[in-house]
């Protein structure tokens, strides 16, 4: 279980999160939803341990994540960043077998397992046709969903993803949540999903963290907490609802 206390982060004078306590539950798939500039990514990079909160921590089974070494932390959790990028001239293939060193042992090479894993998360991600493909290759949708295969490769009971389908056509929109939702329900994995679009959300994710001025303006069930009252004031946009659809129109 991943548990907030009192989190607070700056950037110099600029507070974004302020004493945030709340706790994530094995197995809940999150939209983590608020304004441009609310602390979102922050709160990821905190999660993930690659941030020092100013105040308070972040607890992964009762201890602070910062006491976990880089590779104890690759086994618990993957993040998936929101621009994917990388500075080297590695095939698909061995980006996404990279997802597989947190469990090996120096100078150890990889198993035929590794390799399995590896082609069945490609596949997953409909990046199979790539894995001989350099990043400069790729366009930049398909070098995220090579992220993404990456991510699940590690295999860790944990996925932060910083919204990994901004720069996905629509179709590879859909096509990576159905498989998120899928793994969520099947292999019971806590996902923390950064996501702009309300109807996306609306349609796959069950919990809503909704951050506002720094603050947690609510937690709970997606679909209690979307509401056009919740929505005028995060977003400042009108909303109507329906049992399918989010309708948004401009505040006058």
């Amino acid at each position: 279980m991943i548990t907030l206390r009192n989190l607070t982060c700056r950037y110099g004078d600029k507070t974004v999160l302020k004493s945030l306590d709340t706790h994530f539950d094995d197995g809940d798939f999150y939209a983590i939803m608020g304004a441009n500039g609310c602390g979102k990514t922050t709160l990821l990079r905190l999660i993930a341990g690659l941030l020092t909160p100013q105040e308070g921590a972040v607890m992964l089974d009762d201890n602070n994540v910062l006491q976990y070494t880089a590779r104890q932390l690759a086994q618990y959790m993957a993040f998936v960043r929101q621009h994917p990028y990388t500075d080297f001239e590695f095939s698909a293939f061995e980006t996404v077998l990279m997802g597989r060193n947190p469990y090996q042992h120096r100078l150890q090479n990889e198993s035929e397992t590794d390799w399995q894993i590896v082609e069945q998360c490609l596949k997953q991600t409909n990046t199979w046709h790539l894995r001989f493909a350099k990043p400069n290759q790729m366009s930049g949708g398909e070098l995220q969903r090579v992220m993404i295969a990456r991510a699940l490769a590690q295999q860790t009971p944990i996925l932060l993803l910083d919204e990994p389908v901004s720069n996905l056509d629509i179709a590879h929109q859909f096509e990576i949540l159905d498989l998120l939702r899928q793994i969520n329900r099947e292999q019971h994995k806590t996902i923390l999903l950064v996501i702009h679009d309300l109807n996306m959300a609306w349609q796959y994710c069950d919990r809503l963290l909704l951050l506002h001025q720094g603050g947690i303006q609510y937690q709970g069930p997606l679909r209690e907490g979307l509401t056009p009252q919740n929505i005028a004031t995060v977003f400042g946009v009108t909303a109507t609802l329906t049992d399918d659809n989010i309708h948004l129109s401009p505040r006058h």
